[in-house]
């Protein structure tokens, strides 16, 4: 389950219209999202709130033995409003599960963003600052957004330890999306690297679209909009201090809305350098249920490594949904009205409902993995509290099969 500020983040993304899956980083997040999650251990308590739309903070107490935590603020010149509290939030949009992507969409025109007054340009550009420090250790980590145009975004990590190189460390990257293909450029001063990524994503082209469009004067049609879509792309970088380098490429198939048959994402990475090859294959087989597979393989060393796992959503019961309450406002005339004659003001009804995005009240998700073993994860809402309760087990220990349990709680108002 996504943290509050990861929450918050996503929210600020939304809310500027960036669109984060158009990434060669995220090509492979359905997998992730279903083989990779993230199992707690020990007792995890995060209690966060949004003080106003533009500032967040939130507060985390851990128990693994030794009792630790952390103290997070993030600030948003834009406000938003779209981040919700743990009582009404979707689980969806804090659950990483299977990710149905969307059909491209043309970023706005830069000049829409530009603000005059009195021949001044007076417009700002919305921006992100989040920070977080860990107690005892007094572990500092910063992060920084700022989206420069329609198109391009900034973003600057930092984190401030003791125990690293030099103190810490400072990754640097200027993102570019564009619909039809994304880049990122990255620079990080440990080892001074530098690198690059780019995606491109075959068949419709938003852009072009549009521009057919205008060209014509007579009523068109409205385009087909296909039902899947393959992308393909790339990364690259160098360490300038250790004179190493890599690269690895990557393909991906996904369905989209409109396609006929259920929803599935196939992914192939390739690491040419490390000889290390990775396929994967999701299916969304209902509304409720996602299942994926990922192959691990080294051609130098010919070791290999299967993951399987799945996720299942509980939905709503009928009983939760007759929870809705239906309430009668009055209102009371003022003095103003009243002297002119008018009659009361009745308002009509006003029923609650359920968002109906927001129908289910939990997911269990298990994987198995040749290496690892097993491990469970249950992530759903208990009155306003949101909880996540996991087990990693494995069968090949002959005491002590289970390695680790842990209870996760948030609340956030």
């Amino acid at each position: 389950m996504l943290s509050y500020m990861d929450y918050v983040q996503k929210a600020f993304y939304k809310a500027t219209a960036w669109n984060e899956d158009n990434s060669y980083a995220n090509l492979t997040a359905t997998a992730r999202a279903l083989l990779d999650f993230h199992t707690p251990r020990g007792l995890n308590i995060h209690l966060s709130s949004l003080s106003s739309p533009n500032f967040a903070t939130s507060y985390t107490l851990a128990n693994l033995g030794v009792v630790d935590g952390s103290v997070s603020y993030l600030y948003s010149s834009l406000p938003l409003s779209n981040v919700e509290k743990s009582k009404d939030v979707d689980l969806h949009d804090v659950v990483q599960g299977y990710r149905q992507l969307q059909h491209l969409t043309t970023p706005e025109d830069k000049l829409l963003w530009e603000v005059w007054q009195g021949g001044v340009r007076v417009d700002k550009r919305d921006s992100l600052l989040y920070g977080r420090m860990y107690l005892p250790t007094s572990t500092l980590e910063m992060l920084y957004l700022r989206r420069r145009s329609p198109k391009t975004q900034l973003r600057i990590c930092a984190v401030s330890d003791a125990k690293l190189k030099n103190g810490g460390t400072i990754l640097a990257m200027i993102q570019q999306d564009v619909g039809k293909w994304a880049t990122e450029y990255l620079y990080s001063t440990s080892e001074g690297l530098i690198g690059a990524r780019g995606l491109y994503n075959f068949g419709y082209n938003p852009q072009s679209s549009l521009t057919e469009d205008s060209d014509t004067t007579s009523p068109v049609e409205a385009p087909r909009l296909p039902i899947g879509r393959l992308s393909m792309g790339a990364e690259v970088y160098y360490g300038l201090l250790n004179k190493s380098g890599g690269m690895s490429t990557a393909i991906r198939y996904t369905t989209l809305p409109g396609n006929p048959g259920p929803p599935l994402t196939m992914t192939l990475t390739i690491s040419p350098l490390m000889g290390h090859l990775s396929t994967t294959y999701a299916i969304k087989a209902g509304p409720n249920a996602a299942f994926c597979s990922r192959l691990d393989f080294n051609i130098y060393s010919y070791e290999s490594d299967l993951v399987v796992g799945c996720e299942l959503w509980k939905k709503r019961t009928e009983q939760d949904n007759t929870t809705t309450t239906t309430t009668t406002t009055t209102v009371t005339p003022s003095s103003a009205l009243l002297s002119q004659g008018q009659d009361m003001v009745e308002l009509n009804p006003t029923t609650t409902t359920t968002n109906e995005n927001d129908d289910v009240t939990g997911v269990f998700k298990a994987r198995w993995t040749q290496s690892l073993g097993l491990g469970l994860l249950w992530e759903g809402r208990v009155k306003h509290l949101l909880l996540s309760l996991g087990a990693n087990i494995d069968f090949r220990r002959r005491e002590g099969i289970i390695k680790g349990v842990g209870v996760e709680v948030q609340y956030s108002s």
